[in-house]
């Protein structure tokens, strides 16, 4: 190389040394600018990541407010909830719908059923004649013809109603001895020398009680159907007064139920002069006794059963009061457990879970009607029932875990009605004994006072029981008169 390329080199090494320097403070200030950027950007990051967090609260908040705006509504058909309390549109869908699986028969009687009509009777009170008295040709006068007997029918009718003043004259007799003999009761003071009678007192009593009319209506009824005025006091000292001669049989019916196998229980709410008390009843199938308790809690069962508990195997629901109680044994509502089953179908109509439940629970109660003498071992049912007790539901919404857990609570109360063909698998009986209550709650509102709802409850419970025995109820309010 020769020293004149050694000089240019040198030359252009100086120059690039020299262009450095001359870029580095540049450099320098494009770098601090990136600097404070990123330090922006770090804290906008920060921010945002702030603000994210804080949204996804917010989302995880008003997704569990909309949950109950998007789970299906209950009804009496998925819950425990009363028929009384469903909206309109629930209560119209409910008697369109039915937990029964369709059947392969046809709609209508089945071959072997045996129809019931109405029969003639051999004696009518009254025979009229129908018959032609003209010609409907040429008008001839037909009244001397003699007729020819077409057909037959009878008209069932209510004879003209009115009232029957009975007057009562009542005599006392004077013995020679002296003693002046009365075989009736002395007059009441103040008392009114026109009474009801009888026929008047069971009728008031019976729309009272089994047809859950109001004192208002009920003044209504009696004077416009049979002209007969009566107060609504009165009416409410006739029912008073039936309580009062109701003790005895009260008293029979729960002597019985004490000495009972199986009984089953249930309680609802009921208002009394506006204050909440509790309608309790315990019924087998040939009795019923509807009493009021002051609270919702198994004292009350305590305190009007006492020892007879041990020896009785109770049909309830799954409320927690029935399982505080020292019972011989219990057996949990099935029903009560398809309907809530029936509701996570409605959630999640794609899970197979409930609807493997539900299937179980079919299968055993279609066994026992078809085997309804037999006993029948429960253990394989427990071991089914265990294997789906066993099933991970988390991937699932927690109505399913909280359900499972219910079952798991009372899994030793599921399957006692098939090794004893006399325990029922359904507490329905019960719901149907103290539905009444809901019923006449619904029309009057409430009880206008503790000697009311007392009546009321016992006077049921009589009515209820002749029923239940094959009865009138009417006939059993008239035998306490």
């Amino acid at each position: 190389m020769h020293i004149s390329d050694k000089i240019a080199i040198f030359v252009s090494v100086k120059q690039q040394i020299s262009d450095i320097s001359e870029v580095l403070p540049g450099l320098l200030s494009e770098l601090q600018s990136l600097r404070k950027t990123v330090d922006s950007l770090y804290a906008e990051n920060r921010s945002l990541s702030r603000n994210v967090d804080k949204l996804l609260k917010e989302n995880r908040e008003l997704r569990k407010r909309l949950e109950k705006y998007e789970k299906p509504p209950k009804d009496s058909g998925n819950s425990g909830t009363p028929p009384s309390k469903e909206p309109v549109k629930s209560e119209i869908e409910r008697r369109t719908k039915s937990l029964r699986k369709k059947s392969v028969n046809s709609v209508g009687g089945q071959l072997g059923h045996e129809g019931k009509t109405r029969k003639m009777v051999d004696a009518p009170d009254e025979i009229v004649d129908i018959a032609s008295q003209f010609c409907t040709e040429c008008g001839r006068d037909l009244s001397d013809v003699e007729g020819k007997l077409d057909y037959v029918i009878q008209e069932i009718d209510l004879p003209p109603i009115t009232p029957i003043y009975r007057e009562r004259r009542f005599y006392k007799k004077v013995c020679p001895c002296g003693c002046c003999n009365r075989d009736y009761a002395p007059r009441k003071r103040g008392g009114n020398a026109i009474t009801f009678g009888k026929n008047i007192r069971a009728v008031a009593t019976y729309l009272s009680v089994v047809q859950c009319m109001p004192y208002e209506r009920l003044q209504s009824f009696f004077e416009t159907m049979f002209n007969v005025r009566i107060s609504q006091g009165t009416l409410a000292n006739i029912v008073r007064e039936m309580l009062d001669r109701s003790r005895p049989a009260i008293e029979l019916i729960e002597r019985l139920i004490k000495e009972s196998a199986v009984v089953g229980f249930d309680e609802s709410g009921c208002y009394v002069n506006g204050k909440l008390n509790w309608s309790w009843i315990a019924q087998t199938t040939y009795l019923t006794l509807v009493f009021r308790g002051a609270g919702r809690g198994a004292k009350v069962l305590e305190e009007r059963f006492g020892d007879s508990l041990k020896n009785m195997v109770a049909v309830t629901d799954r409320h927690s009061a029935y399982f505080a109680i020292d019972f011989l044994d219990n057996q949990i509502c099935l029903a009560h457990l398809l309907r809530n089953l029936e509701y996570l179908n409605d959630i999640d109509k794609e899970q197979a879970w409930a609807k493997e439940v539900q299937a179980l629970l079919r299968e055993a109660i279609h066994l026992r009607n078809e085997r309804p003498t037999e006993i029948i071992p429960k253990e394989n049912w427990l071991t089914r029932l265990d294997d789906l007790l066993k099933k991970n539901l988390d991937n699932l919404r927690k109505e399913f875990n909280e359900l499972k857990r219910g079952i798991i609570k009372c899994r030793d109360y599921i399957f006692n009605f098939l090794e004893n063909p006399v325990i029922p698998s359904d507490n329905n009986g019960s719901e149907r004994g103290i539905r009444k209550l809901k019923v006449k709650q619904k029309i009057s509102g409430c009880f206008r006072s503790d000697t009311g709802a007392d009546a009321f409850h016992a006077l049921h419970s009589i009515a209820d029981t002749a029923w239940k025995n094959g009865q009138s109820p009417l006939d059993a309010i008239l035998a306490l008169v």
